[in-house]
């Protein structure tokens, strides 16, 4: 399939999942405009995380979330406190949805002492077991098994408790998911599968790379029960999640949803991304943008002005920059940090 016929199918497939429907009414004025915020605030976060790459104060590699904000905002809208959240190495969006102090989080990607794993997980591998966040993850489709692990643990303790587990398009490929899914379904795990579909994977397009390019389906053969969902749209994320999130609370095992999204940066910061079009990308932020949509629905609804919606902004981008601030005159972590967190000691 040529480069742009594979474009367009991804942007007919990001297109055809609908809007959130019901969802629209049921939401309050203050939960949207939290959801804006929320969205914004990532936003702009890997905005600045992408100048600070550029200026040489991020090491290693970086994978913005831009353009996916949706997915990860909608369904911390209705997780519940001790509900785990694991993904891949596309992870600082998460870590914000979930609450982490974005100081911290901009700390560890500059690689400072101030950073929420002590400057030594840098962008792809921070935790926060007081977010409930269990990484980032760099080797593709770990955390998928983990992630199945954790609910191992939920159901082992009975506590009623989900793990949501992320990945993409292309770790969707990989053989432990699979693994995963028998497990899961064999022994009624609740863990919500979360595939982050953005088109592209590390730079083949879906229709290139997968025979059955409906991920949601990839859990038949082990009975597991799935959807597509509009991973543009925050509101029919969290009508979405709230069903799988029952289903699997309930004890009746895993759910898998399909996220169709798309990113609007490369795969890293090192990906020109010349395997799609300029005009495939601008079509998309003009015609899906969350951000975008959200602030229509706003506007629609009457709760929010552009003068409201301006000072949103200028408050998020308070945030960022007090954030890289930080990130910059936060001291380097000592080098006896090395051997620290390396092992546990066990009590005798």
């Amino acid at each position: 399939m040529a480069r742009g016929q594979a474009g367009s199918a991804a942007k007919r497939k990001t297109n055809d999942t609908g809007g959130s429907g019901a969802a629209d009414s049921a939401v309050t004025q203050d939960e949207l405009l939290k959801y804006y915020r929320d969205m914004l605030l990532i936003r702009r976060f890997e905005e600045r995380a992408g100048q600070l790459y550029g200026m040489g104060l991020i090491g290693g590699f970086c994978h913005l979330y831009i353009g996916q904000e949706a997915i990860a905002v909608g369904v911390q809208a209705i997780k519940e406190q001790g509900d785990q959240v694991i993904t891949g190495y596309r992870d600082h969006g998460h870590m914000l949805a979930c609450g982490m102090d974005p100081r911290e989080v901009m700390a560890e990607l500059t690689g400072r002492a101030g950073g929420s794993s002590k400057g030594k997980g840098g962008s792809m591998h921070m935790f926060s077991t007081e977010a409930d966040f269990y990484g980032g993850h760099g080797i593709v489709g770990a955390q998928v098994a983990l992630g199945t692990g954790l609910a191992l643990a939920n159901h082992y303790r009975d506590n009623k408790k989900v793990s949501f587990t992320y990945f993409g398009d292309g770790a969707a490929n990989q053989g432990q998911v699979y693994e995963s899914f028998n497990m899961a379904q064999l022994w009624n795990l609740p863990v919500v599968y979360v595939i982050e579909n953005n088109q592209y994977a590390m730079g083949t397009s879906i229709e290139r790379s997968s025979s059955e390019t409906h991920l949601y389906k990839r859990g038949a053969s082990f009975r597991i029960p799935g959807e597509e969902v509009d991973g543009m749209d925050v509101l029919a994320v969290k009508a979405a999640a709230k069903k799988a999130a029952d289903h699997a609370r309930s004890g009746k095992g895993p759910y898998i949803l399909e996220m169709k999204t798309y990113r609007y940066r490369g795969h890293s910061m090192s990906d020109p991304a010349k395997y799609r079009t300029r005009d495939e990308v601008d079509e998309v932020r003009k015609t899906r943008d969350p951000i975008d949509h959200l602030q229509e629905l706003l506007a629609k609804k009457g709760w929010a002005d552009e003068a409201s919606l301006k000072a949103i902004d200028a408050e998020v981008k308070k945030i960022v920059a007090d954030a890289a601030e930080f990130a910059r005159t936060s001291p380097e972590p000592e080098p006896s940090e090395l051997y620290t967190d390396v092992y546990l000691e066990a009590a005798e």
